[in-house]
């Protein structure tokens, strides 16, 4: 999604917005922190963490083509030739070179916060500006301290737009994101119990969230949930930070972009909304409500710039949910087709209710069942036993065909359903997978879901190893 000039930096810009000192002209046309995804071109920042070091990748990435790596003045095994920015600090100096780049471009900014979705919601954002005018948008998930510097630091001084994802574990990690990225639009998705682990309460995280309003640029706009019980307190720090408008979305009646209607689709859904006095129907190639109300977000979003609505709404088909996010996939297995959701990236009650009522929308195939697979939700701090047994209710009400699950909490459910229900449970992912593959049949909807950290990954791969028609490491 980021749309890279051919000079991107020249080393005289570089060093002058690091203050650092250049070896060599050289001009990159990319910024990259990983040899993994380096592209020629590229500006190499040598970064410290905790448990690696980026100099010692340095000569990877020359040899792979970088422009020149920025790195650390004592840093001094450089080979001879090659283009260098030295600097005291290279995190300093990631951040020296986002700053740099917000400065210098003229781009409306579009900053994007919630509990969930705030992935896809971004990628929607960026169609719907897209459509009308070049715009530079976060790849991926790279939304923490490292992440929305890089994602700045890559944006062409000519875009049009830019729009950036912000994510945070804890308080205070938000802010200088958001004072950084100086968004013209700083949106909030939702609130939800998601790290809760690390906040004294659900209060704590909306505070939290609050933070995106704190870089906001005087005049600004505030787009926030009308549906979440959070948003008069979100909207008054958004006023306090200088926000002159503030849209609110969802389904509420009071919401300024609001949702009418969504009816299903084999592809996704047709969904109805009115954003002020404006009607508009469009595809969506996501299933369930939550996604339908995501792109009210986007499209109050992209009211308050004075962007086409129309082009905007339009734009939507060309996105398809991000990897692990409710992406479907057909198998073609010995014994037949079904088909598999993969919902892996994370999971949060919320998050899990939801997936689950996509799941409940969908028919199967001729013969097939609707077989949930769950792993453990994470970073629900001591509520974590509490709100997986929560579950135990949606689940018996949606009357699913079949039930495994994994981890420490997520098998307890398992005791609270109906014998024909339970398909089996396991200590890990690993070991589930086995079950389910000797389970699975022709005809079948299968919802994988589980927090990154459940693994659940494993068992979309082994599901997947059962495709005939796949002969390589393409998707089916």
């Amino acid at each position: 999604m980021n749309t890279q000039a051919t000079e991107l930096w020249t080393a005289q810009e570089a060093a002058s917005a690091t203050q650092g000192e250049a070896v060599g002209d050289w001009i990159a046309s990319g910024v990259s922190i990983d040899t993994r995804t380096l592209n020629p071109g590229d500006l190499f920042t040598a970064l410290r963490g905790p448990n690696h070091d980026g100099h010692d990748h340095v000569k990877d990435a020359l040899e792979k083509g970088a422009a020149a790596a920025v790195v650390e003045r004592k840093y001094a095994d450089a080979p001879a030739g090659a283009g260098l920015l030295c600097v005291d600090d290279t995190e300093q100096a990631l951040r020296d070179l986002a700053a740099q780049a917000r400065k210098r471009t003229s781009a409306q900014i579009c900053g994007v916060t919630g509990s969930v979705g705030k992935t896809g919601t971004k990628e929607l954002l960026a169609a719907a500006l897209g459509a009308q005018g070049k715009v530079s948008a976060t790849a991926g998930n790279l939304n923490n301290h490292f992440g929305l510097p890089l994602s700045l630091a890559r944006m062409p001084s000519d875009s049009d737009y830019g729009v950036f994802e912000m994510g945070m574990n804890h308080a205070g990690e938000i802010s200088p994101l958001s004072k950084l990225a100086r968004p013209h639009v700083a949106m909030i998705m939702n609130v939800e119990a998601v790290h809760i682990e690390y906040f004294d309460g659900i209060e704590g995280i909306a505070d939290a969230k609050s933070e995106i309003f704190d870089g906001l640029v005087e005049g600004g706009t505030a787009v926030i949930s009308r549906d979440t019980p959070f948003f008069n307190m979100l909207a008054d720090r958004a006023r306090a930070c200088g926000a002159a408008k503030v849209w609110g979305f969802g389904v509420h009646s009071l919401s300024n972009a609001r949702f009418l209607a969504a009816d299903p689709t084999p592809t996704g859904q047709h969904v109805q909304a009115s954003i002020g006095s404006k009607h508009l129907k469009y595809h969506l190639n996501m299933r369930g409500r939550h996604w339908a109300i995501n792109t009210l977000g986007v499209l109050a979003a992209v009211a308050s710039l004075g962007a086409d609505l129309d082009a905007a709404a339009q734009a939507f088909i060309t996105v398809k949910p991000p990897k692990g996010r409710g992406r479907a996939h057909t198998i073609k297995s010995e014994d037949g087709l079904f088909t598999i959701i993969d919902e892996t990236y994370n999971a949060s009650p919320v998050a899990v209710r939801a997936a689950m009522n996509v799941l409940k929308s969908i028919t199967p195939g001729r013969g097939g069942r609707r077989v949930v697979v769950l792993g453990d939700m994470l970073e629900l701090g001591d509520d974590a036993e509490k709100e997986h047994m929560s579950l135990v209710n949606d689940i018996t009400a949606h009357d699913f065909d079949l039930v495994f699950a994994c981890g420490q909490h997520m098998p307890g459910i398992l005791a609270g359903l109906p014998d024909d229900m339970r398909g089996g449970s396991a200590d890990n992912s690993d070991d589930l997978a086995g079950l389910v593959t000797k389970r699975v049949r022709s005809g079948d909807l299968v919802l994988i879901k589980g927090s990154f950290g459940s693994q659940m990954g494993k068992v979309i791969d082994r599901l997947k190893a059962m495709d005939i028609s796949v002969t390589t490491d393409g998707e089916a």
